[in-house]
C-alpha cells in the first residue's frame, strides 16, 4: 500500500529511498541478521516465540538496519519518516483485524460456528472417510480461521475414528491438515489471511478472491486424490460422531437459519462491499442472532439470570471484545468453543507493527530498493519473480521456523519488485500464502510442524506425502505464473506512476 512518492518529504525522500551509496551486501546485512536472530529465538522459545520475543527481534532487525543507514549517511528522521508511512499504510488492515476478532466472538455465541461444525460432521461417511476429513476440517477451519484449533479439536477426533477404521495414521493426518490449511489460508478470520495482504499492500477480500484462482483447483485435486485413496483401502468399524454432535446440541441451539449470517457476508464480499462494512454487518447480525437463538449463553456471559437490555448488551460486548469460553461436557469441544474477541488480535497487530518498523527502516535506508533491484535483475520474467518469492518463503520456513515470518519478511522484501514489474499486490499476497502459510506444517522443526505432529500424534514424515494440499499449493502458483494464467496487472501502472 505504501508509495514512496506520497511521502511528505517529496523528492528528497525519494533520493534517500533510492540510496545509491548502499551496496547489495550492506542491504542484506539486516536481513541476514534478522534471520539469524529469529532462528535462534525460535530455537530457545519454541511455540512461545510468537508471544512477543519474535516481535522484539523484528525491532532488533530494524536497529541493525538503522546502524547500516547511519553508516551510509541516512538521518534518523528520514528513517522514521518511512516507518511512519509504513505504519500509516497498515491502518486499514489493523482495523480489519480488530473487526475479525469481533466477528469471531459474535459468531461463536450466536451458534453460527457450532452449526457449521455440526453440519460438517453430518457428511462424515466411512466409505469416503479421507475425503470427508478434508471437507470437515476445511469447513471448521474456515469457520474458526485456525488450523491449530481444527487440528487440536476435530482433528484429534478424526484421528481416533481413522484408527478405528484401520486407516493409516499418515493418510488421516494428511487429510486433516489439507483441510485445516485450506481454511487457514482462505478464512477472513485467519491471522495469516489478514497478514499476507497487509504485507503485500492489498485488502483482505481482494486477496481472498484472488486466492481462489489457485486454491480451488488445489483443494479439488486434493479431494479427488483422497476419494481414490479411500476406494483403494479397506475400512472397518463405524465412524461414530454422534457423541460430539449430541454435545454440540446440548451447548447450542442448532438451527439452519443461522447460515443466513455467513450467506449475507459472502454476498457482500461478492458485491465488493468495503471489507470493514462487510465484517461490521456480519458482527452485528451475529449479535442479533445470538440474542434470538442463544439467549442462555448471552445471559451466562453477562452473569445475569434474565435477558434484559443491560445483560444482553453486556454479554454481546464481552464476546466482541475479550475472551469467551462456552462450556461443554466434551473436552474437545470446550477447546473449540472459545474466542478471544478483539483482544485476541492484538498479538498479530503487534507483529504487523514491528514488521512495519523493520520494513520502514529498510525502506528508508534504501535497502529494500537495492534488494528489489537485485531481484529484478535476476528475475527477468514474471515466473522467475514468483519462483524467487516461493523460494524465499520456503527458506524462511526452514530457517526462521515460523509461518508468520515466512510471510512478513518476503512480503516486505518483494513488494517493490512486484510493483516495478507492474504486477498487482494480490499476486504477491497470494504467493505468500501459497508458499509461506501452507508449507510450514511440512517442516518438523517449524513451530507448525512441531505443533501439529505433536497434537495429532503423527510424525511429519508420516503425513508429509498425504498433506497433498500443502505441498501442491506452491507448485500450483508456479504453474499459474509459468503459463501466465490470471496474473493481475497494476491498474494504475502507467496512469498513476508519478501521482498521489
Amino acid at each position: 500500500m505504501q508509495n514512496n512518492s506520497t511521502s511528505p518529504s517529496g523528492p528528497d525522500n525519494e533520493h534517500i529511498v533510492e540510496n545509491k551509496e548502499l551496496n547489495l551486501w550492506e542491504a542484506l546485512i539486516p536481513v541476514i541478521a534478522l534471520i539469524g536472530m529469529l532462528a535462534y529465538n525460535v530455537f530457545v522459545f519454541g511455540d512461545d516465540a510468537l508471544s512477543g520475543s519474535n516481535q522484539f527481534i523484528l525491532l532488533m532487525g530494524g536497529a541493525v538496519a538503522a546502524v547500516v543507514g547511519i553508516f551510509n549517511k541516512v538521518s534518523y528522521e528520514k528513517m522514521f519518516s518511512e516507518v511512519a508511512e509504513n505504519v500509516k499504510s497498515t491502518t486499514g488492515a489493523l482495523l480489519i483485524l480488530l473487526m475479525v476478532g469481533a466477528l469471531s466472538g459474535t459468531w461463536l455465541i450466536s451458534g453460527i460456528i457450532p452449526t457449521m461444525i455440526y453440519y460438517g460432521l453430518l457428511i462424515l461417511n466411512p466409505t469416503i472417510f479421507l475425503a470427508a476429513c478434508v471437507i470437515i476440517c476445511a469447513v471448521i477451519s474456515v469457520a474458526t480461521g485456525s488450523s491449530w484449533t481444527t487440528s487440536a479439536t476435530v482433528g484429534i477426533a478424526l484421528i481416533g475414528i481413522g484408527t478405528t477404521l484401520g486407516i493409516p495414521l499418515g493418510m488421516t493426518g494428511g487429510a486433516i491438515l489439507s483441510g485445516a490449511y485450506f481454511g487457514d489460508k482462505m478464512s477472513p478470520l485467519s491471522d495469516t489471511t489478514n497478514l499476507a495482504p497487509a504485507m503485500a499492500g492489498t485488502d483482505l477480500f481482494s486477496h481472498i478472491r484472488y486466492m481462489t484462482l489457485t486454491t480451488v483447483p488445489t483443494i479439488s485435486v486434493t479431494i479427488l486424490v483422497f476419494i481414490i485413496l479411500g476406494l483403494t483401502i479397506d475400512t472397518s468399524g463405524i465412524a461414530d460422531t454422534q457423541g460430539i454432535m449430541n454435545s454440540i446440541e446440548k451447548s447450542f441451539n442448532i438451527n439452519g437459519w443461522l447460515f443466513l449470517v455467513p450467506i449475507v457476508v459472502i454476498a457482500l464480499i461478492l458485491k465488493k462491499a468495503p471489507p470493514l462494512l462487510a465484517l461490521l454487518i456480519g458482527t452485528l447480525l451475529g449479535a442479533v442472532f445470538a440474542l434470538i437463538f442463544q439467549p442462555e449463553i448471552v445471559m451466562g456471559l453477562s452473569g445475569a439470570s434474565t435477558l434484559t437490555l443491560e445483560s444482553g448488551y453486556k454479554g454481546v460486548m464481552n464476546a466482541i471484545t475479550v475472551q469467551t469460553n462456552i462450556a461443554s461436557e466434551n473436552a474437545i469441544l470446550s477447546d473449540l468453543f472459545s474466542s478471544k474477541g478483539m483482544a485476541g488480535m492484538l498479538g498479530t497487530i503487534w507483529l504487523i507493527l514491528c514488521a512495519m518498523v523493520f520494513g520502514g527502516i529498510m525502506d528508508g535506508i534504501g535497502a529494500l530498493s537495492r534488494i528489489s533491484s537485485a531481484l529484478l535483475s535476476i528475475a527477468k520474467s514474471t515466473f522467475s519473480l514468483f519462483a524467487s518469492t516461493v523460494a524465499s518463503c520456503l527458506a524462511l520456513n526452514l530457517t526462521a521456523s515460523d509461518q508468520y515470518l515466512a510471510i512478513v519478511v518476503p512480503g516486505k522484501m518483494f513488494s517493490k519488485a512486484y510493483k516495478d514489474k507492474g504486477l498487482a499486490p494480490e499476486n504477491l499476497s497470494r504467493t505468500l500464502e501459497d508458499s509461506g502459510t501452507v508449507t510450514s506444517v511440512l517442516i518438523p522443526w517449524n513451530t507448525c510442524g512441531a505443533y501439529h505432529s505433536g497434537v495429532l500424534g503423527v510424525g511429519v514424515a508420516d503425513y508429509f506425502v498425504y498433506a497433498i494440499f500443502n505441498w501442491l499449493s506452491p507448485f500450483m502458483t508456479l504453474i499459474f505464473a509459468a503459463f501466465n494464467i490470471k496474473i493481475k496487472q497494476l491498474a494504475t501502472n502507467v496512469v498513476g506512476a508519478g501521482k498521489n
